[in-house]
């Protein structure tokens, strides 16, 4: 029996895993979860509800109740949804709730493509196909600062952002719980000289071989 065509695509910020991801999943008719949003969901839905985001019990409670549809918010990715997803992030009862909820997604029949930190060390180890999209700091930083530009902001500092990014490398691959780090089987993906088309080429050449190999699972 073939095994559900599940894609999980890690990486740090700023690498393009989300945009990849999606186009992805649009190729193969998947269905997509962007795990980022998740953490953000849960603290807008304790914020509209007026609740306490820094009781554990309250916080897990909205996580265990949570639905793919609030992740259609669009406030998700603004800077109060981000504040609040910092404090609901500590919670083990959170944590443990999401992860699940993630590997429900992960689990449907037709399969799904997941994009994060840790899908294929932690959420889906036995993905099908793994991809560790990268690039090197510099190039992430100005991706970052293209797109704030872009967006409006004059504000914008790459050297800022560019340390930005270094620090926030070091403590998403220096964590404890689920580091970021490739998964031992993971196929790398740099994409610091490549664009989002070439990219996504050289995805679906890996989603493709994977595809014409012997079924395993």
């Amino acid at each position: 029996m073939t095994a559900p065509l599940t894609i999980a695509i890690d990486g740090p910020a700023a690498a393009g895993k989300g945009t990849l991801a999606k186009r992805v999943a649009h190729h193969y008719s998947l269905p997509y979860l962007d795990t980022g949003l998740l953490y953000r969901a849960v603290g807008r839905q304790i914020l509209l509800a007026g609740s306490d985001p820094d009781d554990p019990s309250e916080a897990g409670a909205f996580a265990r109740a949570l639905d793919v549809a609030h992740l259609d918010d669009p406030t998700l990715r603004g800077h109060e949804a981000g504040e609040f997803a910092s404090r609901v992030a500590v919670h083990g009862e959170v944590r443990e709730a999401l992860t699940e909820f993630q590997r429900s997604f992960a689990a449907r029949r037709e399969g799904a493509v997941l994009d994060g930190r840790d899908i294929g060390t932690v959420i889906c180890p036995n993905a099908r196909v793994k991809i560790f999209v990268t690039a090197s700091p510099e190039v992430r930083a100005r991706r970052r600062t293209d797109e704030l530009l872009a967006h409006g902001r004059d504000d914008v500092d790459y050297e800022r952002i560019l340390a930005e990014v270094k620090a926030r490398d070091e403590r998403d691959s220096g964590r404890v719980v689920a580091p970021l780090r490739p998964a031992d089987d993971a196929h790398l993906l740099d994409t610091s000289e490549l664009d989002i088309d070439a990219a996504f080429r050289a995805a679906c050449e890996v989603v493709d071989r994977v595809l014409a190999e012997p079924d395993r699972h």
